[in-house]
């Protein structure tokens, strides 16, 4: 009977370490099935997720930054070619005119002539316009 007995007792020892193992196990399970602790594995996993994607981003953008600006810069005018037709002319308009007023200030003495000759036209037209 001594035998069997200290056998029935490891029995019990081991289904109580097994029940343990199993109540500690389910309680983790509990845990990590709780709403906050899946959203912030989620969120984890997504974090990872984005932090791989943008340094492989970084790199591919340190090995090929000419043809990335390139293509970034002709998605920006794709992007915005409905404005651009219609106030790149009138600003080329206005950037001409500026220029053209700059240089008259750089060259002032090309201007005056400029004047006198306007002048000496209109002045040449008047006698045809009398003969009419």
């Amino acid at each position: 009977m001594p035998g069997s007995r200290n056998r029935l007792i490891n029995a019990a020892r081991r289904s109580m370490i097994q029940r343990a193992e199993l109540q500690r196990k389910l309680g983790a399970a509990r845990s990590a099935f709780k709403p906050k602790a899946l959203l912030d594995r989620g969120k984890y996993r997504i974090e990872t997720k984005i932090d791989d994607t943008a340094h492989a981003a970084r790199q591919q953008f340190r090995d090929n930054r000419l043809p990335i600006a390139v293509a970034a810069v002709a998605g920006l005018a794709w992007i915005f070619r409905e404005p651009i037709r219609e106030y790149v002319p009138r600003a080329a308009d206005k950037l001409r005119d500026l220029i053209e007023s700059g240089l008259d200030k750089i060259r002032p003495g090309d201007a005056a002539d400029a004047d006198d000759t306007a002048t000496a036209t209109d002045e040449m037209e008047k006698p045809d316009e009398a003969a009419e």
